[in-house]
């Protein structure tokens, strides 16, 4: 068989194979759907949603080894709704404005990079990736900032979009050492050198995080250029466990030049066998309305049907104080008001 062929069929069947030169070629994916349903002081709405456990992806991912320790890595992620088949927007420049896509066909959105990784110095990464300081959100919610139970202070937050991702981005990953490992990235908004808003885009991180045996603390700084004021983020991430339950816990401070926010996520895990039981309460507060703040609870129970399958069922439920509107699954709610939503669905991973 030609080394092409084969490399084809490592691709369809999903397998990972090292006969070329220690070379490796997987592809892998979640599918994702539940029946979900919001309620609100205005409107209510029931709809097939886009994963409510993990977020639908499908992506390829390859390393070669180049000897040394030394290896060539690429990673290419799209996310994309199960409901209809279209591909999730990206952002090309790091601006709400003229880098927003509209969803589509596939895009790589997700995660999009090169990369050099050595076991002693560490990773140098290319592309789109996760910003250091969204790890700390993620690491500190039970629900992984997806669903009806996602924390109310990553749903809510005010610092544009680069809380999660950012495109044209160069970025290291040290090796971890006595536990410590660093992230740090820039990025590019890629705009004309003699432009008013030439800054546009660019922006900094930067993750310190500490292992050591169940323990588990991280802080991160990230911030965003913009000519109408800078988008900045700070949060601190602690998880420790204990074995028949864990603990994690994110606080996180943000700005965007004309408004502040504040607020965190504290989050259980419970094994139950294989399966999980999951709870958590997270706040959000901001200036951009009169003591705007909500305030969440979210339970969860995850029922494995095996390794790569499973079903789920979450609630949570919202309420808002002062101009504050948060609400679930895509229902509508007054300032001030309530929201209650659900998601009872099934995750399968390939």
């Amino acid at each position: 068989m030609k080394i092409r062929d084969q490399l084809l069929l490592s691709v369809l069947v999903g397998t990972v194979g090292t006969a070329f030169g220690q070379t490796s070629l997987t592809l892998f994916g979640i599918a994702d759907a539940s029946i979900s349903h919001g309620s609100g002081s205005t409107s209510n709405r029931t709809q097939i949603s886009r994963g409510g456990l993990s977020s639908n992806r499908i992506g390829f991912r390859g390393a070669e080894d180049l000897g040394g320790g030394l290896s060539a890595n690429f990673w290419l992620e799209a996310g994309y709704n199960l409901d209809d088949g279209s591909g999730v927007p990206t952002n090309t420049n790091n601006q709400a404005g003229s880098g927003a896509t509209q969803s589509q066909g596939l895009t790589f959105g997700r995660r999009s990079t090169v990369s050099l990784a050595s076991v002693t110095l560490g990773e140098i990464r290319i592309g789109r990736d996760l910003v250091p300081q969204y790890l700390n959100h993620a690491a500190g919610d039970p629900f992984g900032n997806v669903g009806a139970g996602a924390a109310a202070s990553y749903v809510a937050n005010i610092s544009g979009v680069t809380n999660t991702r950012a495109s044209n981005s160069l970025g290291y990953l040290s090796p971890v050492v006595g536990g410590f490992g660093l992230q740090l990235m820039h990025y590019w908004g890629e705009n004309a050198r003699n432009a008013p808003n030439s800054n546009d885009g660019n922006g900094d991180g930067i993750r310190l995080a500490y292992t050591a045996g169940r323990m588990t603390l991280g802080a991160a700084w990230g911030r965003t250029h913009y000519l109408a004021g800078d988008a900045t983020q700070r949060n601190l991430n602690a998880a420790y466990d204990f074995g028949m339950v864990r603990l994690m816990a994110t606080l996180n401070r943000d700005s965007t030049g004309v408004a502040s926010g504040r607020g965190g996520v504290i989050g259980v895990v419970v094994p139950v066998g294989v399966n999980e039981l999951k709870a958590s309460f997270s706040t959000y507060k901001t200036n951009a309305a009169i003591n705007s703040e909500a305030r969440k609870v979210a339970f969860g129970y995850v029922h494995q049907l095996s390794k790569r399958t499973a079903l789920y069922a979450t609630y949570a439920h919202v309420r808002n104080s002062g101009g504050s509107t948060m609400a679930l699954n895509n229902a509508v709610t007054a300032p001030g008001s309530s929201s209650n939503g659900y998601d009872v669905g099934l995750r399968h991973i390939f």
